[in-house]
């Protein structure tokens, strides 16, 4: 895109964000005209894609955007209060369209499937969050509930507050999850603590736990594949 200033009215009528969906449909756009029409008009110096180019510059295309603070956008010419905010709208309704799942009745089968249930709401976070999904005798997930938010340790993780809930729900096993904010799912010494001491609690109380899952960016591990869940 030129960097000389210039309007959308001299972009030709067939190349305008709008124009272009309209006809093309919105998987056609770039990321710099999808911003576009989320912001809807420019400056009087500089179009409403310059701006948009100007958004992508500043948050390394849109690896960043998904953070970016109301204050942040709004020191970009051009972007006011009310345009920070409903970027930042349609940055969480896009994030809750992808995490919508088809069949609230989801099936676990393999770590895999586990990962895929919860790798974008946990892949993203800044603290542990702890969570576990409680399962029926077909492996479908009745439940998903955080447990606690914290770094993980032994003796914060108590089986109590993680088997209360199964029995609650009545249900047939249970797989224990956490996410590693740094983005690696290496399991350190705390994480297989835990796992063991859940799994010998599991075996007593008659609910088996089906597997640990430490969730990091885009990867997991299952502690289970590693010979800590038996």
């Amino acid at each position: 895109m030129p960097q000389s200033s210039f309007l959308i009215r001299d972009v030709p009528l067939r190349e305008r964000p709008r124009e272009r969906l309209l006809k093309e449909g919105a998987s056609a756009l770039t990321n710099q005209e999808i911003l576009a029409i989320l912001l809807r008009s420019g400056t009087k110096k500089e179009s409403v894609l310059q701006v948009a180019q100007q958004v992508l510059a500043k948050f390394d295309g849109l690896m960043l955007l998904k953070d970016a603070a109301i204050e942040e956008l709004c020191t970009i010419n051009g972007i006011g209060e009310a345009k920070a905010i409903e970027l930042l709208a349609a940055i969480e309704l896009g994030r809750r369209i992808h995490c919508l799942k088809p069949d609230e009745r989801y099936v676990i089968r393999s770590p895999e499937d586990v990962s895929n249930y919860v790798m974008e709401d946990m892949r993203f976070l800044k603290q542990e969050h702890f969570d576990c999904l409680y399962l029926d005798t077909k492996n479908h997930v009745i439940l998903r509930k955080t447990i606690f938010i914290g770094s993980l340790n032994a003796s914060i993780v108590h089986p109590r507050e993680v088997y209360k809930e199964a029995f609650r729900r009545s249900a047939a096993s249970i797989i224990c999850l956490h996410n590693h904010p740094s983005g690696d799912p290496t399991p350190s010494r705390e994480d297989i603590e835990v796992t063991k001491r859940l799994t010998e609690s599991g075996k007593v109380l008659g609910i088996e736990l089906l597997d640990h899952i430490i969730i990091g960016d885009r990867k997991f591990v299952s502690l289970k594949e590693q010979g800590h869940v038996i």
